[in-house]
């Protein structure tokens, strides 16, 4: 009885394997069912959490090792005695480190962060570059564990969209699948970096999908609650900043200075943004000048944090230890603007330099100075109308944070959710609203549209701009051989005038050459090397362009309203 018992053993296990095979086989060809996608998107979002988790493990490894701390929370506080030539040595050799990785890896030398994953959302199937990006993540690590001053909630978020994009390449997933995924995988990370679900997943809505779909929200909102629950696994329930006393509002006659700071904050946003491009682009100019090697910037850049480091240790890491201090008065007037200032300057050389790392730490932590210093003014100035300090900071940080990421909800719900404070939420309103008024008129709506912006990804203008890059015009061409096909004599006639478009450019391109030769159609050439004949490819119609437009057109606005 034995051997027929474990032929009947074999039998199922053959067919359970059959079933797992022919099942994997249907996943990859047709993409992920709706309870598949349920269960894939949990999967994300563990896996994004878990990331989250020990990057920032990974972080507090490196600074306790190099600079001799046990607790990195007090790390500004702790390497006062440290020996000199620490500040200055590991920040340069981490930029080498860093220099070389990135030369190695990324094809321009940048580290990937929140922007190319907007941008995988919006044109790229809800996909990043997986190699880049993982080359970036550590480049971001070795970054803030060395001594760089900025944050790490952006590489958090672009590794959490590699892991999405990995998934959505081996199940073949496209279009709103493919971009849910990415979501998830965005909402998880934040909220495991901040202990923020609501903002977590507030942050992958408003910010990467850039828009607020009902059938994005109940996953994204899973794995944003799966994120919470991994922080609090290791970490506990706790909130990042202890704001010791409750702050409180003193009268609502007190609301216009809100507005004031407000505005004051959005200015301090533009400056913070343009100073890092400003030396982005002065650090590159630089570079070509002497003829520097790429590899060695991000080393240079290392160097001047270290010497800035000897006389402000504060400028180490994400700066979450400053953020707490100023959150709390314990700053004074002169020290919190003194630092501020030095903040900026350490923020844009270390992403100017080409180092690693993200931008919502550092605008939390000038927020926070701005704010502190705006209050203290305030209540001296009018101390019977007026609350506390310390409010002006909460109110601070938020403002110039949102007005950095573009994102006036998912900023305000991070800084309610970080402090635990949500009796000021109409002082941290009044002032969110009027920075992000104020910066988004100043630059191209965010710290990460203006990036892409200067890449010459159109993505401030909305999807009727971006769309078009999406489109090659080879792809959208008719060939020589179509039934519709222009007489081959008219095409050489519009070649010979001047009139043709390369088949690698997009319809971004190509039209603005409609409206200005007034054609209906435009030859597509591939034009050779000295003295070779032009290779004519087909010819691009006006009409095709236009229809293919507006089923993006179509499908985006199905998208964000389904």
């Amino acid at each position: 009885m034995a051997a027929p018992k474990a032929a009947e053993d074999w039998s199922f296990l053959d067919a359970a394997l059959s079933r797992g095979r022919s099942g994997w086989s249907l996943l990859r060809e047709r993409g992920p069912g709706q309870i598949q996608f349920w269960f894939i998107a949990l999967l994300i979002g563990v896996g994004s959490g878990f990331t989250a988790l020990f990057f920032r493990l990974g972080i507090d490894l490196l600074q306790s090792t190099l600079y001799r701390v046990e607790d990195v929370t007090r790390l500004s506080a702790s390497t006062r005695d440290l020996p000199w030539i620490f500040f200055i040595l590991w920040p340069t050799l981490g930029g080498l480190i860093v220099g070389l990785i990135l030369y190695r890896f990324s094809p321009d030398g940048r580290v990937r962060s929140v922007a190319e994953v907007i941008e995988g959302a919006a044109l790229r199937e809800g996909r990043v570059e997986i190699r880049t990006g993982l080359a970036s993540g550590a480049a971001s690590l070795i970054t803030l564990g060395s001594g760089g001053s900025s944050g790490r909630e952006g590489p958090v978020v672009h590794l959490a969209a590699v892991i999405a994009s990995w998934v959505n390449n081996r199940i073949a997933a496209k279009g709103i699948t493919a971009r849910d995924l990415l979501g998830c995988a965005v909402a998880a990370a934040v909220s495991a970096s901040f202990n923020a679900p609501i903002a977590g997943a507030l942050f992958a809505l408003e910010v990467v999908l850039r828009h607020f779909a009902v059938h994005a929200f109940a996953p994204i909102v899973i794995a944003s609650a799966v994120g919470t629950v991994i922080n609090r696994w290791q970490f506990g329930g706790v909130t990042e900043f202890d704001l010791g006393s409750e702050s409180a509002l003193g009268f609502y006659i007190e609301l216009p200075a809100f507005l004031l700071l407000g505005l004051l904050c959005g200015a301090v946003a533009v400056i913070l943004m343009r100073s890092i491009f400003w030396t982005d682009d002065w650090a590159e100019a630089m570079r070509r000048r002497f003829n520097i090697r790429p590899w060695l910037k991000p080393a240079i850049a290392g160097a001047v944090l270290g010497l800035i480091a000897l006389a402000f240790p504060q400028i180490i890491g994400v700066g979450y230890e400053t953020t707490s201090a100023a959150l709390t008065g314990e700053l004074l007037l002169r020290e919190a603007m003194v630092i501020a200032v030095v903040k900026c300057a350490a923020v844009a050389i270390t992403m100017g330099g080409r180092m690693g790392g993200g931008i919502f730490s550092p605008s939390l932590m000038m927020g926070s100075l701005v704010g502190l210093s705006f209050g203290y003014i305030a209540t001296a100035v009018f101390p019977d109308v007026s609350g506390t300090e310390t409010l002006y900071a909460l109110a601070g940080m938020g403002a110039v944070a949102a007005a950095v990421l573009g994102a006036p909800v998912s900023t305000t719900l991070i800084v309610f959710e970080l402090t635990g404070d949500w009796q000021t939420g109409l002082a941290v309103m009044v002032a969110v609203s009027t920075s992000t008024a104020l910066a988004s008129r100043l630059v191209h709506r965010s710290f990460f549209l203006t990036q892409l912006e200067r890449r010459g990804v159109q993505m401030s203008k909305g999807p009727q701009a971006y769309l078009l890059c999406m489109f090659r015009v080879a792809n959208v061409m008719r060939k020589p051989d179509h039934d519709r096909a222009v007489p081959p004599d008219d095409v050489w006639e519009a070649l010979e005038a001047g009139i043709y478009i390369d088949p690698n450019a997009t319809l971004e391109a190509a039209m603005p050459m409609f409206q200005e030769t007034a054609r209906m159609w435009l030859p597509v050439v591939r034009m050779g090397e000295a003295g070779e004949a032009p290779q004519i490819l087909g010819t691009l119609h006006h009409v095709d362009a236009l229809q293919r437009y507006n089923r993006a057109l179509a499908a985006t606005a199905a998208e964000e309203h389904s």
